[in-house]
């Protein structure tokens, strides 16, 4: 059987918010306005902006994504907690134990919270639909790697974990360091899932520590 091409999008640094955080910087009783849809059904971006503030730097009006969710997050790449001065923990989206924190604050008004966590550089991953994850032999929370085609920047990504629900649309999502590294220029990049050894994907780290030991597959 032909191997799928999943389309790779670039997501850049955003912001997730709760309820309460986001009545606290716009108002009671406000909501979010959406400007634009995303690719995910029903995910959008809106109209309303802040800032992330971090020991050592700020990032200004950045995009808050819809709808609001239960807990406050705020995504970005190893390269901007570099520029905030905050630890990079790499998790999937709403894992947020033992995250760091930050502050959010509207660049119009100056009205501001502080995250106590939730600061993470998101896992890369790939959104599928049951269908999906059926044809490519896969399963949901699977850790597989991703041959990439783009123009003379080729790559391989390892440890890319595969995120599956009927209302997803097919897609990986890489941070803007990742794309970056094989793909700026190109407006269509895409990857395949790449089956190792018993046609089942495998741990890049276990591989690496059998390789060290002398195993060889």
């Amino acid at each position: 059987m032909a191997a799928i091409k999943i389309p790779i999008e670039t997501s850049a640094r955003h912001i997730h918010l709760c309820r309460a955080d986001f009545e606290t910087l716009f108002g009671e009783g406000k909501d979010l306005t959406p400007v634009k849809e995303l690719s995910q059904p029903g995910q959008y971006l809106s109209a309303e902006r802040l800032n992330i503030v971090g020991p050592r730097g700020t990032f200004e009006s950045v995009g808050i994504l819809g709808p609001l969710r239960d807990e406050s997050q705020v995504e970005v790449s190893l390269t901007d907690n570099r520029t905030l001065g905050i630890e990079s923990v790499i998790r999937q989206s709403g894992h947020l134990e033992d995250t760091p924190g930050c502050i959010l604050r509207r660049p119009d008004t100056g009205e501001e919270i502080t995250l106590q966590r939730g600061v993470i550089v998101a896992k890369r991953h790939i959104h599928m639909t049951p269908e999906d994850a059926l044809r490519m032999n896969v399963f949901d929370n699977e850790d597989v790697c991703v041959m990439t085609r783009s123009y003379e920047r080729s790559m391989i990504f390892a440890d890319v974990v595969v995120r599956v629900h009927k209302s997803f649309r097919l897609a990986m999502h890489v941070d803007t360091d990742e794309a970056n590294a094989f793909a700026p220029d190109d407006p269509a990049p895409y990857g395949l899932i790449l089956k190792l050894f018993d046609s089942r994907t495998y741990s890049f780290d276990s591989w690496t520590k059998e390789l060290l030991s002398g195993i060889w597959r």
